[in-house]
């Protein structure tokens, strides 16, 4: 009969990967004893499992090189898997995750977050710019979003100025086949030329804004001053639109040695929005804008007849379909494996 301390010793020196005669010459037991022993040890003894192939491993070279181009922006899980899907790939999202996430930063819960109140059809619009650049060659984008339905628009310019904030409104209720009753604007310096100059809420326009409005028929207001919630549904949007549209873009053509520049971005940014940003399931709403809209068609007013708008360089080409358009060749080519 072993005492537990013989038990233990046997057991301490099969794991340091004694023989069965080193074993029984050292303690004085016999060879059968340290079978028993060792046969024990190897039933408990966790077996590692060669590592599984995964539908991913394909494309681990890819996502990798994607990181590098979009550092120090990251690349949402959703954007990958639009560029990896065309290569091949076909497992899930979720797959995906497992792999990304880790690998990025958790972002700063101090931030207040966002509260956004709901607007009847055909009642509001929300509308910013959305810098990228400043500096020798500009870049923004002038973003308009329906209250109710969150169907959106966008345009890239290089310039803030009035004409392009007459244009891009122009342009924006083309887009949306109807007008709102009210614009809502984040104190852009083109539109609001003084806060409270006629007493409290009571702004002064720009004079062409205010012509503009007439002429629309949409009645221009101001968002309050550190009031998020007044904004909300299109500050989450210019997020999604640099997270999901602009950073994809840049990276990529960063990786050619390029910038983006206004000609690429507005017609990119018209087939992502027909195929991608107003066709996708919104989180808040759980359902697609799209569809929203067809509901908050009839509410929007009527389009005054085009002789009686103010000229514009260019109105909305796109319409807030789903599109079968593709990358022209020039472009896919730069693009590469993920246009």
């Amino acid at each position: 009969m072993l005492t537990q301390e013989q038990v233990v010793e046997i057991q301490i020196l099969i794991r340091q990967g004694k023989s069965i005669r080193e074993i029984t010459r050292m303690l004085g037991v016999s060879r059968n004893t340290v079978r028993r022993h060792l046969r024990e040890a190897n039933s408990h003894r966790y077996k590692e499992r060669p590592p599984r192939p995964s539908k991913l491993d394909p494309f681990i070279g890819y996502l990798r090189r994607r990181i590098r181009e979009a550092h120090p922006q990251w690349l949402p899980t959703t954007v990958l898997m639009r560029e990896i899907e065309p290569l091949g790939y076909s497992g899930s999202l979720s797959l995906l995750k497992q792999f990304y996430l880790p690998l990025r930063p958790t972002r700063s819960q101090d931030a207040d977050p966002v509260v956004r109140f709901e607007t009847e059809p055909g009642q509001q619009m929300q509308a910013d710019f959305v810098v990228f650049r400043r500096g020798a060659s500009p870049l923004s984008a002038f973003v308009a979003t329906l209250g109710y339905s969150r169907l959106s628009f966008v345009r890239f310019v290089d310039s803030e100025d009035f004409e392009s904030v007459q244009e891009c409104l122009l342009a924006a209720c083309h887009y949306f086949h109807g007008v709102p009753r009210q614009a809502l604007f984040d104190n852009m310096k083109t539109v609001v030329l003084e806060r409270d100059a006629y007493g409290p809420g009571q702004h002064r326009f720009h004079p062409g804004l205010l012509s503009l409005a007439k002429t629309l028929g949409f009645v221009p207001k101001l968002c309050r001053p550190y009031r998020a919630k007044t904004k909300g549904k299109v500050e989450r949007f210019n997020r999604y639109l640099r997270e999901s549209f602009y950073n994809p873009l840049a990276s990529r053509l960063k990786g050619a040695g390029l910038r983006v520049d206004v000609a690429t971005a507005n017609r990119e940014v018209e087939r992502w929005l027909a195929e991608v940003a107003n066709v996708r399931l919104h989180a808040t709403l759980k359902e697609r804008p799209l569809d929203r809209w067809r509901h908050e068609l009839d509410a929007l007013q009527a389009l005054p007849p085009r002789n009686t708008t103010p000229p514009a360089a260019a109105l909305a080409r796109g319409m807030p379909f789903e599109s079968l358009q593709h990358p022209l060749s020039v472009y896919a080519a730069l693009l590469g494996e993920a246009a």
